[in-house]
Formats: structure tokens, sequence, C-alpha cells
């Protein structure tokens, strides 16, 4: 079906105003298909014209225009055609729609724990003509009224208070006007929890079976929720205006969250059904308070077409790290930043999918769905923090203040918010943005010996960016030097530098303030096993593992080093997003991807070894620190450990740390290295299946199944995938990322030219978001050698996948080289 384009949104924004929309659903016909019901008020600046709305139905039951019927052959490719407008006009749809189960749409998911069937409205970006007819692009805001019919013992959540009329059916209260992609309905027999703050009614939900965890973790997240309120009222000056705030935890979920007004929904996931670590608890924190964010910066103010969508994304990360950080008092919130989201986006900026932050041409709606990526989050928010550099925090705090002010309830776009910038801080910022929004590619940045700090330019991308930033050096332990320096051209000197110790480690941006890769110097490099454990500063500790990582991906630093730094500093690092982030990209990339495989097994152990010491180390520390440490290395061990009686061990339950005692996905985890080990039977998983008969559960067991390293488990996982049309989005995630899992590449690479016709299989019974996902999961990244670049090429070059399939896997190509480039070098 066609995607939209900018130019028919733009001819479709001028010919209409969407005055109102209600929504009728029901919910109570089964679980295929739902009925959908919708009444489209709007007016036409020049009646006698023809436009079109957006429906995608199962059946057209019936169309009426201004009382006339419509006949059913109007609906093309999902675009339901109007001609003779009047200047005021009703349109009426009835139709069937079929639910999900790929995460878009109305997505239904059955809970295997009690049978119960859920449902919630996920409509970003292009998939509300899947629930109701609508003229479905961002800058045709309306209020909407939804009235649902479901099962009697079901309750609803929605955009509006939700109240019962009868028992059944719902109706919510008419919105504020809202864009289509921001409406929801969630429904199923929910546990709730519910609360006040401000006069702001709060809820809680999320499944039955997720009762408890739900009740265990609500006293806090609705104590993060009332905080970050008091911090963003204080903040923009504007209230919270959408009415009641709810809070959904929703099954199979493809992202972390989306921020539907008035009711948010979250990956389920994030109720922890057993242990948690604290930077994990952090997550959740900041993902509750960046959705928060978007109820001012998406929703209040939305932009006018999808190639501003940086600027929704942008906003909210930058602005939920620092409410981490000045309201929840938690500033190792821009440790986990750089560790986590500055490296996602770093991959981003060199892969050749790299694109601006903003300006990023966004010819239809799914091109702009392609750039929804870590630039448009970390790079972004990255930016947002040179900003305030560059023109002060008091100026940007005004010209978002002056921005959500100017363009409640409507839309704006880039100048606008630059606009806005400019009259706060007196001046013109059109080079400054020239060079950081507009331009792609992340600049280099390293220092010499001589205290020079050089900067290097993309050559694909040349820009003129002025970085604000510090540089630190440290020696036994301590910090011996730092100095801010702000660096507008090609290099500046910094004094001090020729007088720290000779074998003194320097970090260039060591407060880890721009957006800027770092390159070591070759006496920091070499320091850095015996060195980097003793760096005082999390964050300076954070940018040299990250610049170490950096460095392996661009063929310029060993893998071995990598290791070996692990080795020996990891287990005394106290940072519990370094120590659990660090662990995954060793065991999850840097062994079974860059290092040769008859290296991995003996890096493997070292990884083991240095997860026991850790393990030793977390019984030294008391209180919830100690717990984290214990329960990091716990997971690294199941990951990596070789020692199959421990393992086993530990997948009955003995002998277990005390913090994951009764913790079923620690089991899993466990019985997952067992199954990679060819050491587990058929009998031990059966009966783990029996004792976890919950979604998590029955995912994992997949998971494990698809891990095995025998021809008849490949086989079987590779069949499932290729024939079970009933698998959702998450189960054919969760097959994809056990199934290249291997000792020896031998045992999987028959399939390596066999993924593109896999992808284009799965094509037509699965959305482009969730098949991306599935997508960057099924490419070959353990089989490192030029016939897998081949294939790679071949399916490259076909026209038979969806534009974010064909993105996904020229990102993951780009890694395929990165890695043979690496092996080349140091192989």
């Amino acid at each position: 079906m066609p995607s939209l384009t900018r130019d028919e949104a733009i001819a479709r924004a001028a010919l209409l105003t969407v005055d109102a929309v209600e929504v009728d659903l029901d919910l109570d016909r089964g679980p295929e298909t739902f009925g959908s019901r919708t009444t489209l008020r709007f007016t036409c600046h020049e009646p006698g014209a023809a436009t079109f709305v957006d429906l995608r139905p199962v059946t057209l039951e019936r169309a009426r225009l201004n009382g006339r019927d419509l006949e059913p052959a109007v609906l093309v490719d999902g675009r339901l055609g109007l001609a003779d407008l009047a200047a005021d006009n009703v349109l009426e749809v009835d139709a069937v729609m079929a639910y999900g189960h790929d995460g878009q749409g109305l997505h239904r998911s059955t809970d295997p724990a009690d049978d119960e069937d859920y449902v919630y409205g996920h409509l970003f970006l292009d998939a509300a003509p899947r629930v109701f007819a609508c003229v479905d692009q961002p800058d045709l805001k309306a209020p909407y009224t939804v009235r649902v019919t479901t099962p009697q013992h079901w309750s609803v959540v929605g955009n509006g208070a939700a109240r019962q009329t009868s028992p059944g059916v719902w109706e919510l209260a008419t919105t504020r006007p809202l864009s289509t992609y921001f409406v929801t309905v969630c429904a199923g027999p929910w546990v709730s929890v519910t609360g006040e703050h401000d006069g702001i009614p709060l809820g809680l939900h999320a499944r039955r079976s997720l009762e408890e965890p739900l009740l265990r973790h609500a006293p806090h997240l609705l104590e993060v929720t009332a905080t970050a309120f008091d911090h963003y009222h204080r903040l923009f000056g504007v209230r919270y205006p959408f009415g009641d705030y709810h809070q959904v935890f929703v099954p199979e979920f493809n992202a972390g969250a989306m921020e539907n007004p008035g009711c948010v929904t979250i990956r389920d996931q994030y109720l922890f059904r057993g242990a948690a670590t604290p930077d994990q608890l952090l997550e959740v924190d900041n993902t509750v308070v960046h959705e928060m964010a978007h109820m001012w910066f998406g929703d209040l103010v939305t932009m006018r077409w999808w190639d501003d969508l940086w600027l929704n994304e942008s906003f909210a990360e930058y602005m939920a790290y620092r409410t981490s950080t000045e309201a929840l008092g938690a500033p190792e919130a821009w440790v986990e930043f750089g560790i986590v989201r500055k490296r996602w986006g770093y991959a981003a900026d060199r892969a050749p999918s790299t694109h601006p932050v903003a300006g990023s041409p966004a010819p239809d709606a799914v091109s702009a769905l392609q750039n929804f990526d870590g630039i448009s989050y970390a790079k972004g928010a990255s930016v947002l923090r040179q900003l305030i550099a560059h023109i002060g925090a008091d100026a940007f705090d005004a010209g978002v203040r002056d921005h959500l002010t100017a363009h409640a309830f409507g839309n704006a776009g880039l100048e606008d918010f630059l606009g806005a910038m400019a009259r706060a801080a007196g001046r013109s910022l059109d080079d400054w943005s020239q060079a950081w929004l507009r331009t792609a590619g992340a600049d280099r940045l390293s220092l010499g010996r001589d205290g020079t700090l050089a900067r290097s330019v993309p050559t694909e991308h040349p820009a003129d960016r002025p970085h604000t930033l510090d540089v630190a050096a440290f020696a036994d332990g301590r910090e011996v030097l730092r100095v801010p320096v702000v660096l507008d051209g090609p290099s500046a000197p910094v004094d001090g530098v020729a007088d720290v110790p000779d074998d003194a480690l320097l970090v260039p941006n060591a407060g880890d303030l721009t957006w800027a890769e770092v390159g070591l110097d070759d006496v920091t490099l070499d320091a850095l096993p015996a060195g980097l454990a003793d760096v005082p500063d999390p964050v300076a500790r954070q940018v040299l593992w990250t610049a170490l990582l950096v460095g392996m991906h661009r063929a310029e630093v060993d893998p071995r080093l990598v290791v070996e730094v692990f080795d020996r500093a990891w287990a005394t690092e106290d940072d519990p997003a370094v120590l659990r982030r660090v662990a995954a990209a060793v065991t999850v990339s840097v062994v079974p991807t860059f290092l040769p495989p008859d290296e991995a097994e003996a890096a493997l152990r070292r990884v083991a070894a240095a997860a026991d010491v850790l393990l030793t180390r977390a019984g030294t520390v008391e209180g919830p620190a100690g717990d984290g440490l214990a329960v990091v290395a716990a997971r690294v061990l199941a990951a990596s450990s070789t020692d199959v009686e421990r393992l086993a061990t530990w997948s009955r339950g003995d002998g277990l740390p005390e913090p994951l005692v009764g913790d079923d996905d620690f089991r899993w985890l466990v019985l997952r290295r067992l199954s990679a080990l060819d050491a587990l039977d058929e009998g031990a998983l059966a009966g783990a299946e029996e004792a976890d008969r919950s979604l998590a559960g029955r995912l994992a067991a997949l998971g494990v199944r698809a891990v095995r390293p025998t021809p008849e488990a490949k086989a079987d996982a590779w069949r499932s995938l290729e024939e079970d049309e009933s698998l959702s989005n998450y189960e054919a995630l969760e097959i994809a990322r056990g199934f290249w899992a291997t000792p020896d590449p031998d045992l999987v690479r028959p399939y390596v030219r066999r993924v593109g016709d896999l992808l284009a299989r799965l094509a037509p019974r699965m959305g482009e978001d969730a098949l991306s996902r599935v997508a960057t999961a099924l490419f070959p990244l353990t089989v490192v050698e030029d016939a897998t670049l081949e294939a790679s090429a071949a399916m490259l070059g076909r026209t038979d996948l969806p534009p974010g399939v064909h993105r996904a896997l020229v990102d993951e190509d780009h890694v395929l080289r990165e890695a043979l480039a690496s092996r080349h070098r140091f192989g």
C-alpha cells in the first residue's frame, strides 16, 4: 500500500480542517477481528474538491459521506476516495478490522498464564487506518470521542477518562486535539493501582498475571511520576493539559514506550518479575520521565511532518536524563546515557545510513521511520546539550517555554524551535544549526602528549562544529588534570598536558559533554588494562570504555585488548550500567563477531573468571549495591560459563546468590546457556516450561531451543520462522536471536544465503517495524567471512523487502564489514 507523501499531506492540510472524530470499537467479536465505526466531521476550504481518508479494513461494510452511500470501489490501496466535498462534511464508516499480532494497530495477545486476552493500540507511525478511518497525518489534529464494547470482565483505559456506561460498554472523555498516531485504547482484565497528585488522577495497569510485580513497583513508579510532574510544571510553565495520566504495561511491545497523551503504553518487561539491577530500575525511571516530557514536546506541540520527528525524541531524551539527575537525584544517569545511548548513536553515525539530526528528507511516512534511530535520540540529545553550552541554560529554558506557549495544541517545525531559541539567546543560530543539526557524521577528537587537542572531521560530511568540552588525565588512581576547552577549529592547545606523568591516561571529552568519537593515544591504550579500574570518575571511565569499543569497531583497537581490559578492569567497576553493558558488548559482539572463532572459548573463560571475581566481591558489599553486583555477576556467568555442573545446580535453584533465589528469569538464562553447551535434556526443559507458564516463560523456551547447537535444533527453528504463521512479533524475534548462536559456524553456514528469502516470506504477515527488528536479529554476524558479505550484498539488492528492513540490513552489513576489517588487521 502506498505511504502518504509529504506533498500529499501538505495538499490535504491546505484543503481540510478536521473538526471532531468519534470512534466506536466493538472488541467483543472474538480473537481475530473487531468492529470499527467512525464518524469524522471536517471542513473543506474548497467546496467541490476531492480528497481521501486513510482506511485499511478486512471488510468495508458501509461508507457514507454527507448522507450518501459510497461504493466500496472507492477504497483503493488503503485510501477511501471522497469527491464533491461540501464546506462542512460528515463521513461515517463501518468496517471490520483485524487485530495485529506484530505490535502494530490494535494488538491482541493471549497470556498463557491464565489464557486471558489483552488489547492495546499502537498507532505510530501510520497504523491508525488499521483501527479506524482517519486523516492520518500529524498536522491535522482533532478532538476524539471514543466508545468501546468489550467482554464484561474487561476494563478500558484510553486517552480520555474512561467510565463504564453499562456492562461491557465504556465511554472515554472527549480529548483535547490529538494527532491520529497518539490515539490509543487498552482493554483487558487489567489489574490497576490508582492515585492522585496535584489534582491529576494517576493510574498504573498491567496483566492480571503481573499483579505481584505491579504492586511491588507501583509506589516507586507513582513517586517518580509525581516528582516529574512537579519538575516539568516548574520548568515549562505550562500545566499538564490532558486530564488523567495512565501508564499501561502491555505485552509484546516493539519499543520501550509510547507517549499517547493521557495513556502511555510501556513494555511490560519493565515490571521485573525477579531481581533488577540499579541501572535497570534507573532505565525504567528514565523511560517514565521520557514519556512524560513528550506530553509537552510531541503531544502538546507536535511536528508538522515526520522529518521533524527527531525534535520530539531528542528533546524527550535530553529532558529525561536531565530530570533523572536534577529531580530524581540520580547523577549516574549520564553514565548510563554514555555507555548505552551514545554508543548506539555513534554506531548509527558511522554507518552508511547516517543522516543529519534534522532536515533528513522524508518524502513519505515510511522514509521517516527509517531515521528513527540512535541519531534521532542520543545524538539529538547530545546536540541539545551543546546548544545549552552555546547559548546558556537560562536562554534554553526560556526558549522552550516560548516554543510550548506559542504552539500549544498545534504543530511546529525546526524553524519555529530555532526561532524561539534565537529570540531567547538574542542571536542567530543559523551557522550553529547548519553544523550541528543539518550535517551528518561525528567528529573525532584526539589528545596528543604535546597538549594538542585535535578534531578530525568525516570527509563525507564536512562541517565546522564547535565543541564545548573538558579534557582530563588520570595517574595512580588520581585525577591529575581537568581543563575546560572550547574547540572551534581543527585544534586547540590544552594547558598542563605536558606536565602529567608519562604513563597517565589522557581522556578527551572526559565529562562526555559533546558528541564526538574519542581516539585514545597509544600510551593510554597500553595503560588501560592496569589503569582503567583506578580512574576515580565514573563518567571518565565510561568514556574510556566507549572509546575502546568504538576503536575496535573502527579496526583501530585489537579485540584482544578489549578482552584483556575486561579481564583486568571490569570486575572492579562500580557503576552497574557500565558493568552490564560492557559485559553484554563483550559476550554478544566482541567474542562471537570480532574475535576469530578458535579464540572464542578461551575469551569466554576469561569473561567467566572475571564474573566470578565480581561475584566474590559482591559478597563484601552490603545492601542493595552488593545485591546489584551479585545479580550482574551471576548473569554474566550464566552467559559465559562452561561449568556445566555449576550451571545445572543453579538451574535446580541450588547454590544461587541470595537476590536470585526463586528468580524464574534467571533460571531461563541458565537453561539457555546449558542448551548452548548442548547440555540440557528435553525433560528438564519441559519441566521448566510447566513450572513457568507465563508469557516470558514461553518466549524464553523458544530461545532455549533455538540456541541448541545441533542440526536438528537449527532446522526446527528455521522451519518455525518459515512456516508458523501464528508466531507473534516477540516469538519470531526470540527465535531469530537464538538461531545464530553456535560455537561452530559450520552448523549455521548453510542458512546464510537463505535469510533474504525468509524475510521476504515473513513480510506479508509482519509489520515493517516488527520485521525490521527480526531482520536485525537474523543477520548472520557469527559467520564473519567474505561469503557472508556476498550473501549480504545479494540481500541488499532485493526489491521484495520493505524499506525499513533494507535499512536494518544495511546497518548490519556495516557491522559485518567492521568485523572483517578488524580480523584482516588483527586476526
